[in-house]
């Protein structure tokens, strides 16, 4: 017999998360908690490596939600977490332990820790600030470097340096500059374009086609330098970009001031 009166609630079932998009997130996060152990351990490269696999997963979650049709909120919140360590804390604690760590206290203090700290700190600006404009911004591009883009820099440059059997406590400069501006251009107001919008169309150019084909080629041949060579070229477009309206708005006054 039911006891239960028509007026009584339905018990509701719980809330379950779909697990591929997650699996890749997951994924993705133990690349980069991987990285912090490879630091930690002076295997560099290995931690470079693992930053950079997991910037190739963080790629595949969101279009695996997408073209399943599995996007949740639980989804984006969990892929901003991970992000944080892959692309937030591991980087910063690379550079930290490869070369900024061998800074002088007596001459400079704490400016090694401090610089991979505004690193990590403003990836963490860079996420939230995505997230509150989700579903208002136009997707095509990003405001301010992606924080991959941004650790893809630090981790290919790693790379490359080892690769060169150059110590990371003799490019503290390099290292420094580095840190620092792919931290400030993730928080800047630079427009950059986010190639969401390709996979979108059914077709598409065979031009493009063939652009992808040599871009695998070309970076399958020597893979730590033309992954350093593309994102530098990526996170300099952002500046390059508001120099080029600049001087073209500049150009357009001077013309019509003639």
């Amino acid at each position: 017999m039911n006891t239960q009166s028509p007026s009584s609630p339905t018990p509701q079932r719980g809330r379950g998360i779909y697990l591929l998009p997650n699996l890749f997130t997951t994924s993705a996060l133990l690349a980069g908690f991987y990285a912090l152990i490879a630091a930690h351990n002076g295997q560099f490269e290995t931690a470079a490596i693992s930053i950079l696999v997991a910037m190739v997963l963080d790629g595949f979650d969101g279009r695996v939600a997408r073209m399943t049709n599995t996007t949740t909120a639980f989804g984006a919140e969990y892929d901003s977490m991970a992000d944080m360590v892959s692309f937030g804390a591991a980087p910063a604690f690379l550079m930290y332990t490869w070369s900024l760590s061998h800074l002088p206290v007596a001459e400079y203090g704490q400016l090694g820790w401090v610089a991979c700290f505004v690193y990590t700190g403003c990836c963490g600006l860079r996420l939230a600030r995505f997230n509150v404009a989700v579903g208002t911004a136009d997707k095509r591009f990003f405001q301010g470097l992606a924080c991959p883009a941004a650790a893809a820099v630090l981790a290919s440059l790693v790379w490359v340096c080892e690769e060169f059997n150059a110590a990371g406590d003799e490019l503290i400069p390099l290292a420094l500059f580095a840190t620092v501006s792919t931290g400030l251009l993730m928080v800047s107001t630079f427009m950059y374009y986010s190639f969401k919008d390709l996979g979108e169309s059914k077709k598409v150019p065979f031009a493009m086609l063939l652009g992808l084909l040599l871009l695998l080629v070309t970076t399958a041949v020597d893979p730590p330098k033309m992954i350093l060579i593309a994102s530098a070229l990526y996170a300099a477009a952002g500046p390059g970009y508001a120099l080029f309206r600049w001087v073209r708005k500049r150009n357009k006054r001077v013309a019509r001031v003639d």
